[in-house]
């Protein structure tokens, strides 16, 4: 498909992974609504940033593991702009414990993750389907990980989320066609502040080194390698659905 003046809702687009599809579809001519949480200050300075490219941004804020705000979301984008031709289940979040901490994870941690990485891409995609099927060739792309691949990651809750995010892809694919396509992005070690943040620098620093060392092209993805790889499925993937694509350098060979 095109992305000229078609229209993109991105969740969890104020930093990260999500500001960075948000800019680089804005690139393309896409208009694009910017989904927060917390970070308006954020939000807004992408939205600016997309505007520079001559595309309009709608900011909303909220938060999917809201299914009533997910319906509102979606609400909000198509009264602004009439249409809706992608969904990015961006939003995503963590609680960073060593797998081998069996204690360091309750039933409240799975339960968190699972609320916005699982069902708030499914509350999304739900609330948005109306609309996409009327566009009649449309794209959701959720945004899994390595983690879901091979049970690796910031924590077995994450790997958990991520897994089952990974099996809805394919089932979701299966029913919305053939208007809407549905596949997945694996990012693996991904460069940047969440990470950082997360990890403490020492260890951020020592992981980013070993990745880069390992993989087959001695790098390791950033946002905006990401970003690609989203873009690359929504404008190049018209006979893709269910699909899921790793993003690592070849780490995982």
């Amino acid at each position: 498909m095109k992305l000229k003046n078609a229209v993109a809702l991105i969740t969890g687009s104020s930093s990260g992974i999500g500001a960075a599809t948000a800019r680089l579809f804005a690139e393309q001519g896409c208009h694009v609504v910017i989904n927060y949480s917390r970070n308006e200050d954020g939000a807004r300075a992408v939205a600016r940033d997309c505007e520079a490219h001559g595309v309009r941004a709608l900011v909303v804020q909220a938060d999917v593991a809201d299914d009533a705000q997910c319906r509102a979301l979606v609400d909000a984008a198509v009264a602004e702009f009439g249409r809706l031709d992608v969904l990015v289940n961006n939003a995503g979040t963590t609680k960073f414990c060593p797998h081998h901490d069996l204690d360091g994870l309750d039933k409240d941690d799975f339960l968190r993750l699972y609320e916005v990485n699982t069902v708030g891409a499914y509350q999304m995609t739900r609330a948005a389907t109306p609309a996409l099927r009327a566009a009649g060739l449309a794209h959701v792309v959720n945004m899994a990980s390595i983690a879901g691949l091979a049970g690796v990651g910031s924590s077995i809750a994450y790997a958990a989320s991520k897994g089952a995010l990974l099996t809805m892809t394919k089932s979701l694919a299966r029913v919305l066609g053939p208007e809407v396509r549905v596949n997945a992005i694996c990012p693996g070690f991904v460069q940047g502040e969440w990470l950082e943040k997360g990890l403490g620098k020492e260890a951020y620093d020592k992981m980013l080194s070993k990745t880069k060392a390992g993989a087959a092209l001695h790098d390791a993805a950033s946002p905006e390698t990401v970003a690609q790889a989203v873009l690359g499925l929504v404008i190049g993937g018209d006979l893709s659905t269910g699909e899921a694509l790793r993003v690592d350098g070849g780490a995982h060979l």
